[in-house]
């Protein structure tokens, strides 16, 4: 009868409380503005890389095809943070049922790894390009590219179904306040009134796997491409080869390091300020800037984007100058019957 009411205390909890970015009334009200309109623009880049890539042909390429994954990835990514950072800044600490909290969390750790493999992706196919260019229509033909990608969205998906289980499997008797914006691996953690030995223990070696597996990978695709930049004769050729890599190479180490930094530690940290920080460039400021670093300094994709404008520019021109027309035609025709 004491296990059953032992058992009964030990899950009381149903909802959670995140505490938000700030519980200042007038600073939440400058974040919301802010965050809003970040938000809003990263939707509207990303929405512009995915179109780009489907629509024009010239960009049916390898590289186009890991980026127009990244794009809809990012969406899908900042989507899952940041209604609830927006709520938060709007009305306060939000209340957040316990299913809902798990099921974020699920999504944010799923697309979180699909994102550490699709970088890992990204910086093979760097490698292959600059390495082994005679072999590279070979080596990155369609199948390989859709195995990469499915791949990481497959891998993704089974960590976090591992991992969410695993955190939702523990007993939460209160405290229920998480000082974050969204459900975290962490503050969830910390809250748990059983024992997380084995939870952690599964937490860690998933980071191991997925965010180390990838990150050696970019890092020693990157090695090689160091080195065969290094032997090549000509200086213009050298830089051609770097512009295609320095920007990838910068926001991955951005992106890792604090990945990293959060998530790859084996024992349960307390929730603090800087952690919101760092959870909000990894969130917010990588998906915003990725479009940005990846695609609109591309030549190719500026000039596809040119042709687009361009061409919805004289569909512009060209519906004006028709809707005089029509209504010159209506007006004689009209004339035309009553005579």
């Amino acid at each position: 009868m004491e296990r059953a009411l032992e058992a009964a205390n030990m899950t009381r909890v149903r909802e959670f409380v995140l505490l938000g970015l700030s519980t200042r009334p007038g600073t939440r009200d400058a974040l919301f503005a802010v965050f809003l309109a970040l938000y809003l623009l990263t939707l509207l880049e990303n929405t512009l890389i995915v179109y780009l890539v489907c629509r024009h042909s010239e960009l049916r390429k390898p590289m186009y095809f890991f980026l127009g994954n990244l794009s809809g990835l990012e969406m899908c990514y900042v989507s899952v943070t940041m209604p609830s950072l927006l709520l938060g800044l709007w009305t306060g600490p939000c209340h957040v049922p316990f299913t809902a909290c798990f099921i974020q969390l699920f999504l944010f750790l799923s697309l979180i790894g699909t994102k550490c493999t699709l970088l890992a992706s990204m910086a093979y196919d760097r490698y292959v390009a600059i390495c082994r260019p005679l072999h590279y229509s070979l080596l990155m033909r369609p199948q390989v590219c859709l195995g990469l990608a499915l791949s990481s969205w497959l891998g993704g998906l089974l960590v976090s179904v591992i991992k969410t289980a695993c955190i939702a499997s523990l007993s939460y008797c209160g405290p229920n306040v998480l000082n974050q914006f969204f459900c975290d691996v962490s503050p969830l953690l910390n809250l748990s009134c059983t024992h997380v030995a084995l939870t952690e223990l599964v937490d860690f070696i998933s980071a191991i796997v997925v965010f180390w597996g990838s990150l050696l990978v970019a890092l020693a695709s990157y090695v090689a491409i160091g080195r065969a930049v290094l032997r090549m004769p000509s200086a213009a050729a050298r830089r051609k080869a770097l512009s295609t890599c320095a920007s990838h190479l910068a926001v991955v180490g951005v992106f890792y390091s604090v990945v990293l930094f959060m998530y790859s530690q084996p024992s349960r940290i307390e929730s603090t300020d800087l952690n919101k920080v760092l959870s909000v460039i990894y969130t917010v400021a990588t998906p915003l800037c990725s479009p940005v670093v990846y695609c609109l300094r591309n030549r190719e994709v500026r000039a596809a984007l040119g042709r687009t404008l361009h061409l919805r520019c004289l569909s512009r021109e060209n519906g004006h100058h028709l809707i005089p027309e029509f209504k010159t035609s209506v007006a004689g025709a009209g004339r035309w019957r009553g005579g």
